[in-house]
């Protein structure tokens, strides 16, 4: 197999694992180790078992790329745009990318996690995509790895505007090169056997990698589900003692009235019966004013 054919296994490659299931990403990449073992091409069969695992956060981001090829040329353009806005000295001209910058960054965020599926991603995981677009706007090596859509690790930019400073932290899988024609002879065999157990340990130390980031992205994330719960416990906390405190000031409010409405029944019930006492006296009264007259007349 020719090194072109090589390079067609390599990027389909390339495609399918970057913009396909994470989670399987290291049973997939073996599939296709084998695939292009079984078409003859041991070239591509060793590139595509350096392609190493990215982290869920990149993962994100070559998603997207792949999913949206516009992608790349939006961030190249306005990052241009910025670095001759910053180089003019341009005050109104830099608010105003400044802002174009923050939507797009923010546009492109929430694309990228809505595409990966992640409808409640953690912040951990929202800061490092935003960075590493924000990264790809201020870095052109950066926005070229962004474009390749095969991110290993996001970047963040370590600078003070749109082109001053360094991106880090960033890494890329190896692109797709021909295949180089091996060795002829007797040697031949035992160079490829050493070739394919070399492979077979370099890809079992990146698998090992990879999963150790993995393990830390996911203690990242238990320890920030932990605070969070810790966050919403002590609220939640507060407000059961001041719906408490207000309890108690309700019930001891309902317990003076109550008291003071039974003392103005009493009330009532006092001033009620002086009430018929007094009309009893007032009858009896007038009864013995008309016995009186009765008998003056008489």
């Amino acid at each position: 197999m020719d090194g072109v054919a090589g390079t067609d296994l390599v990027s389909q490659a390339i495609a399918d694992l970057y913009s396909g299931d994470l989670d399987a990403f290291i049973q997939r990449r073996r599939d296709l180790v084998a695939q292009a073992r079984s078409a003859g091409d041991r070239g591509a069969a060793k590139t595509i078992a350096g392609l190493g695992k990215p982290t869920r956060s990149a993962w994100v981001v070559n998603k997207l790329v792949h999913a949206d090829p516009s992608v790349p040329g939006r961030l190249a353009e306005l990052g241009d745009r910025l670095r001759a806005g910053e180089a003019a000295l341009d005050g109104a001209s830099i608010r105003e990318l400044s802002r174009a910058r923050r939507e797009l960054v923010d546009a492109l965020t929430r694309r990228a996690l809505t595409e990966a599926g992640q409808a409640s991603p953690s912040a951990a995981i929202r800061e490092e995509v935003t960075d590493t677009f924000s990264a790809a706007l201020a870095d052109p090596q950066v926005a070229e790895q962004v474009a390749a859509g095969t991110l290993l690790r996001a970047a963040r930019w370590a600078g003070f505007g749109p082109g001053i400073g360094t991106a880090i932290g960033t890494a890329q899988a190896p692109a797709p090169s021909a295949r180089r024609r091996p060795a002829d002879g007797a040697g031949r065999g035992r160079t490829l056997d050493r070739a394919e157990a070399a492979e077979r340990d370099e890809a079992a130390e990146r698998d090992e990698a990879a999963e150790r980031d993995e393990a830390a992205e996911r203690e990242r994330h238990r320890q920030e589900a932990i605070a969070n719960a810790e966050q919403v416990a002590a609220e939640a906390g507060r407000v059961a003692d001041a719906a408490a405190a207000a309890e108690r000031q309700i019930a001891e409010s309902v317990q003076f009235m109550q008291e003071r409405l039974s003392r103005e029944q009493q009330r009532l019930i006092e001033a009620r019966r002086d009430t018929r006492q007094a009309a009893a006296a007032l009858a009896r009264a007038r009864q013995a004013l008309e016995r009186r007259r009765r008998q003056s007349s008489s």
